[in-house]
């Protein structure tokens, strides 16, 4: 037909990822706990995502493999407590993309690979102690940002950030039984309490258009075009 013309309909788009920031477990047995302090950890992780999007709504899968830390202190013992895993992490994210701009929200499902912690004097060696600890954790994240480059076509350098936390103890119960995740016993004398996975940090993305199902103007069935 002469003077047709294709129109957007779904379009995908597949990029690489990282993010980084602040990590660690909350746990309400702790901060009310005068003998232990939290200090400040980090967590990076690194992966890639596809997303399928609809005018200026998409659903957005992440990968993302990494590490996070919980760092505590026992003021009267003068010592430390290092609890460090590795993870790997499936995002599925309803984002909205506006003038330049992004909101998204979704759950997470962490597969945790390794628990390791290191604790008493610096330089202590590391212990796996995976056992005492959940195999996956689910999270609920939010998260928001600025396309730096591009927009959100066959190019786009994204930055962010996301907020993440956990809905479920990440201690299991044999590890409530040795008072982790500090290895105290007492601390839970007052009763149990669960500790969540928590992450605040920045995001950049880098996205690269696949292509669209575009239909003719005249009803002709719909194609996959590439960008």
């Amino acid at each position: 037909m002469n003077g047709q013309r294709n129109v957007e309909v779904w379009w995908f788009d597949a990029g690489l990822k990282v993010q980084t920031g602040f990590t660690g477990l909350y746990n309400s047995a702790i901060i009310d706990h005068p003998n232990w302090n939290y200090d400040v950890s980090r967590g990076t992780s690194f992966g890639g995502k596809f997303g399928m999007n609809y005018d200026k709504n998409g659903i957005v899968a992440d990968v993302m493999f990494g590490s996070a830390k919980s760092l505590f202190e026992n003021n009267t013992d003068n010592l430390s407590l290092d609890l460090s895993w590795d993870f790997l992490d499936v995002y599925l994210m309803w984002r909205n993309n506006q003038n330049l701009a992004y909101f998204e929200l979704g759950p997470k499902m962490s597969t945790i690979r390794k628990v390791t912690g290191q604790g008493g004097e610096p330089g202590s060696p590391e212990t796996d102690v995976s056992e005492f600890f959940q195999g996956q954790t689910f999270a609920g994240v939010l998260g928001f940002g600025v396309y730096l480059i591009g927009s959100d076509g066959a190019f786009s350098g994204i930055f962010g950030f996301r907020f993440e936390y956990g809905f479920q103890d990440f201690v299991n119960a044999q590890g409530l039984a040795a008072g982790l995740p500090v290895g105290d016993p007492d601390i839970y004398s007052a009763g149990e309490a669960s500790s969540h996975p928590i992450f605040a940090g920045i995001t950049f993305e880098l996205n690269w258009g696949i292509g669209y199902f575009g239909r003719a103007s005249c009803g002709q069935r719909s194609k996959f075009i590439m960008f």
